[in-house]
């Protein structure tokens, strides 16, 4: 019964997070802000699923060392994908707008000119 409710618990909570890295990823304005949605709240999301895998898994027998190693993997190769969009897109000069998002094409008031 306590594993049932910690597999059920990490299930949710990694299906919230990977909820809401999709919206920021769809959602959020520029390049660098959508860079976050997948890179730490999906990945945050994905690694409770894992968890509650190899909970699930090991609760039945031995202990299952395939999802850690998946989540292990997950960890160490998440910050460094990121880290290598965010220096493409600084070395390509991204403005990061995104042209779906509600404000593209708008000026900010704060970049107006001044009227004389």
């Amino acid at each position: 019964m306590l594993f049932e409710l910690i597999v059920s618990f990490l299930i949710l909570f990694g299906a919230a997070f990977v909820l809401l890295g999709s919206l920021g990823l769809a959602k959020l304005p520029s390049f660098f802000m959508r860079l976050h949605g997948p890179t730490k709240a999906s990945t945050l999301g994905v690694g409770s699923i894992l968890l509650a895998s190899a909970v699930y898994f090991s609760s039945r027998g031995s202990l299952s060392v395939h999802e850690i190693l998946i989540l292990v993997f997950l960890f160490l190769t998440a910050p460094i994908s990121a880290l290598l969009m965010a220096r493409a897109g600084i070395h390509r000069e991204l403005s990061g707008d995104n042209p779906r998002h509600e404000s593209a094409g708008t000026v900010p008031k704060d970049n107006e000119p001044p009227s004389s």
